[in-house]
């Protein structure tokens, strides 16, 4: 190609941000595609996502189609937009068939994970509450399947330990932008490979009893999913019938005396100026803020004492399938 592609853009959330800016200050970006706006806030105001909010402001082509399948309309606007090659980063709609051939060089997707593994609408999510160390970038040709396309780019992305899916996040994101450039640099000379079916996982959008503690787990596995579900549904754990929402989870360092009365999963075992520390089925976490509902997170000291919660209290168990939590 003689002359740098034209890119149509299709993005939604904040996450999308970054990519854009990267694109669009190397290449000319014909059309940007974003979902509609939609009813935000107490007032339910009519707001756009943040990508079409920020193609307004930079004065860009924009279309935000209720439905893509079967819109003849849309279809001729990204034919005539003269875009080469479309890039999708967290668009948040299923690309139908009869869309994906119209740019000379089809649609590029930036996905965050390493496919063939954790496919789906949560990579992120889900790497962390797997326990993954090691996570990554993978610019994919898309086609009909759920991020099933061959391979272009791969790159790895080491995840700090401390690190929730607010700063894997914005780690990714900042890959993304970097290495879509790269693709976009030499869309002749990217060279597809099939992925490996036999390594495929899924990464399925989450839902909110995903946050919900489960006591019966190993500490370390609490506290990776407290940092997959970070930003939401966030970790909700339940004590006498009323849901608790936590924050600050890490892995406690037991004494030879803690240790002694950690048999029982959400068992409290200490509460002091550093929070609670509760048993799981192996280990205990440490627990620093505490949030009732209806009311704004506090220490979770202050709040155990509030409750008059002490060494013994136990806090009710939840399990996946169950008919509820159990005191």
């Amino acid at each position: 190609m003689s002359r740098p592609p034209k890119v149509a853009f299709f993005g939604s959330p904040a996450f999308a941000l970054p990519v854009l800016e990267a694109i669009r200050a190397e290449f000319e970006v014909v059309l940007v595609v974003a979902q509609p706006d939609k009813p935000v806030g107490r007032g339910l105001k009519l707001t756009p996502p943040p990508v079409a909010a920020r193609a307004a402001e930079l004065g860009l082509p924009l279309a935000q189609p209720n439905k893509l399948r079967n819109n003849a309309d849309f279809a001729a606007r990204l034919r005539e937009s003269g875009a080469d090659v479309a890039v999708t980063c967290a668009y948040g709609k299923i690309l139908p068939a009869s869309l994906l051939d119209l740019p000379r060089f089809g649609f590029l997707n930036t996905h965050t994970s390493l496919l063939p593994r954790y496919r789906g609408a949560a990579p992120i999510q889900w790497a962390l509450i797997r326990g993954e160390t090691v996570t990554g970038t993978t610019i994919m040709q898309t086609d009909e399947g759920m991020d099933t396309g061959p391979v272009l780019l791969q790159e790895e992305l080491p995840i700090a330990p401390g690190w929730t899916s607010l700063e894997l996040s914005d780690a990714l994101s900042a890959q993304a932008a970097a290495l879509i450039v790269r693709a976009l640099r030499d869309l002749e000379g990217l060279r597809p490979r099939p992925q490996d079916e036999t390594q495929a996982t899924h990464a399925p959008m989450l839902v909110k009893e995903d946050g919900f503690v489960r006591w019966t787990d190993s500490a370390a596995q609490v506290v990776n999913r407290f940092r997959g579900v970070a930003a939401w549904p966030q970790t909700t754990a339940f004590f006498g019938g009323k849901r608790l929402k936590l924050a600050g989870l890490t892995q406690a360092d037991l004494t030879q005396a803690d240790s002694a009365l950690a048999g029982a999963p959400g068992e409290v075992l200490r509460v002091n100026e550093d929070g609670l520390t509760v048993a799981c089925g192996e280990g205990a976490v440490q627990i620093r803020t505490a949030q009732p509902e209806a009311k704004k997170p506090q220490p979770a000291q202050v709040w155990a004492q509030g409750q008059g919660v002490t060494p013994g209290a136990r806090f009710d168990l939840w399990e996946p399938g169950g008919d509820g939590p159990r005191t």
